[in-house]
């Protein structure tokens, strides 16, 4: 992969699986936005991933849609104990909040949820193997799949 996504991106993608927002059809999927305003579309061919939210069409890195689809069909391994932590979070009124600051909402997100720093810990650890196993991955991003 030439780009990777702020890590905090993995965490968005939980709350797409928290929240059975992830629809699979065939080499394709729709993914509800965080706000519900929104449904990304995800397709892939091989190992080539493409998607309509602003991250990767407009940043060239996976964002949080194609995370969320390679989480949700194990190409990345999840230790899936951390995904309800995510539940029900408006990522994109934090994100604008923080001013894209990521991590601050991240952050806040820990706080309004009551997550125990030893929690917190774990939750960070499972975080940075999967940023880690994205790392490996061979896969590319591109703005539109060829058919």
């Amino acid at each position: 992969m030439e780009k990777l996504p702020p890590i905090e991106k993995i965490y968005e993608a939980y709350s797409a699986l928290a929240d059975n927002r992830i629809n699979i059809e065939n080499n394709m999927a729709y993914v509800g936005s965080s706000n519900g305003k929104k449904i990304y579309k995800v397709e892939w061919e091989g190992n080539t991933y493409s998607s309509t939210d602003n991250a990767t069409l407009w940043q060239g890195y996976p964002g949080y849609p194609v995370i969320g689809v390679l989480l949700y069909e194990k190409k990345l391994q999840l230790d899936e104990s951390v995904i309800h932590y995510f539940s029900e979070i408006n990522w994109n009124e934090l994100n604008q909040k923080h001013n894209r600051n990521y991590r601050a909402a991240l952050l806040e997100v820990f706080e309004q949820k009551k997550i125990s720093d030893k929690e917190i810990k774990k939750i960070e650890n499972v975080t940075q193997q999967i940023f880690e196993q994205l790392q490996r991955l061979d896969i590319k991003i591109v703005r539109k799949i060829k058919r």
